[in-house]
């Protein structure tokens, strides 16, 4: 073999690793990225997809190129506040009739949801990815309150899906984007029911014997 065969071997096979090497990072770049973008959506697809990691980030990067240019229609004043209100009373309901509390959040977040720009709750599973995009954080206690209102959830397991629903709710309901940065330091409303100082409903208190 010549020695300008070899030099050429040896040159394609470098290529070869250094492009390999190349695309490798590339791909953990892209999958940190997606894993730090969608947080634990990222871990519920990769585990949809059977630990395939390649599969579950090609999910979400449709999602994003089908929702990523959404843009979030403002909640005017008016509706804001009606929305708040009824926060509050499915709130109140739930002592007494938290299934029904349940379907009736279910409903506003898909109301409210699409009054935001989203796709109409009648399409759950698509308004959910495209809520996915752009409130990756907040979309698994949405998910959890409409699991509930379908399944065998109990009281408790429904109450905290309510709870954990509250940070969509005012992620889609806050009145400037850093609202929904300030709600995260409301942990609870006002004892006497109405709204705390940052504008927010309160939060679902069970009965005495259930946990806070």
């Amino acid at each position: 073999m010549s020695t300008v065969v070899i030099i050429t071997s040896i040159v394609v096979a470098v290529m070869a690793v250094a492009t390999a090497l190349f695309i490798g990072r590339g791909r953990a770049r892209g999958g940190h990225r997606m894993r730090k973008r969608f947080g634990l959506e990222y871990d519920r697809a990769v585990a949809r997809h059977d630990g395939d990691t390649k599969a579950a980030e090609r999910e979400l990067g449709e999602r994003v190129q089908r929702h990523g240019s959404l843009k979030e229609h403002p909640l005017p004043p008016e509706a804001r506040e009606r929305y708040l209100v009824l926060w509050a009373r499915i709130q109140e309901r739930f002592v007494d009739s938290p299934q029904e509390a349940a379907a009736e959040a279910d409903a506003l977040l898909a109301r409210l949801a699409e009054d935001r720009g989203f796709p109409g709750g009648e399409r759950f599973e698509d308004q959910l990815d495209a809520l996915s995009v752009h409130h990756a954080g907040q979309v698994h206690g949405y998910r959890r309150v409409h699991l509930a209102v379908r399944g065998e959830a109990g009281t408790e397991e429904t109450r905290n899906a309510l709870v954990e629903a509250r940070d969509l709710f005012d992620e889609l309901v806050a009145r400037r984007p850093d609202d929904s940065e300030r709600r995260r330091h409301s942990l609870d409303g006002s004892p006497d029911g109405s709204y705390d100082n940052r504008g927010h409903a309160p939060r679902v208190r069970g009965r005495p014997d259930t946990k806070g």
